[in-house]
């Protein structure tokens, strides 16, 4: 009896691979998932290696991560978790995407107007400026036009009201967004919270 369960399993093609389901997707399309999947119809389900499977997936640079699991009888289903941008940033191809961990890709349907822009001299001040928005609440976010990084330790925010944030580096960001938020209702036109336990707010 156990040596035809295994054969039932692993050999036979009873429980075979017939199709690949994935989920998760908001800007790629399924079909492009299945065919990088690219898992081959008619071998058992359980002789499919699942982590080659969702480390292809994983290369799709929207993809953040993947998922891969059997769905008995017949199927792979693979969930995808997209990245998502905090800003745009500018690079010798125009403008692509950039999430919260610095990795930049691109997206069917372009760059969101509503995003900020990163201006930034080199990949790691790219990511300390990404890792600055990110840290900003959503309405917050939202009020940023543009970042501009010139170091890692220099990163200033210009907000669509025409005032500027001295933002300095990306450390203590989470301290210094709960700052910002709270001297934004002070008249100024340049908020520096590079310190955040010194902040300042001056008029230009």
């Amino acid at each position: 009896m156990v040596a035809g369960a295994v054969w039932l399993v692993f050999f036979s093609t009873v429980l075979a691979v017939e199709s690949v389901r994935v989920a998760g997707v908001r800007t790629i399309a399924e079909q492009r998932i299945a065919k990088v999947a690219d898992v081959p119809r008619g071998v058992p389900l359980a002789r499919v290696d699942l982590g080659d499977v969702r480390e292809r997936v994983q290369e799709i640079p929207v993809v953040e991560s993947a998922e891969v699991s059997l769905a008995w009888p017949h199927a792979i289903a693979v969930t995808v978790t997209e990245r998502t941008a905090v800003a745009a940033v500018e690079s010798g191809s125009g403008r692509v995407l950039i999430d919260a961990e610095g990795v930049t890709f691109r997206r069917k349907g372009g760059v969101d107007a509503r995003l900020p822009v990163v201006r930034a001299d080199g990949r790691r001040a790219a990511e300390e400026a990404a890792a600055a928005i990110a840290a900003l609440p959503g309405d917050l976010a939202g009020r940023v036009r543009e970042v501009e990084a010139t170091t890692m330790d220099s990163i200033t925010l210009y907000l669509r009201d025409g005032r500027t944030v001295v933002w300095g580096s990306a450390a203590d960001s989470m301290v210094k967004a709960e700052v910002l938020g709270a001297l934004l209702g002070r008249e100024g036109t340049v908020y520096d919270v590079s310190v955040p336990g010194a902040p300042t707010v001056s008029v230009n």
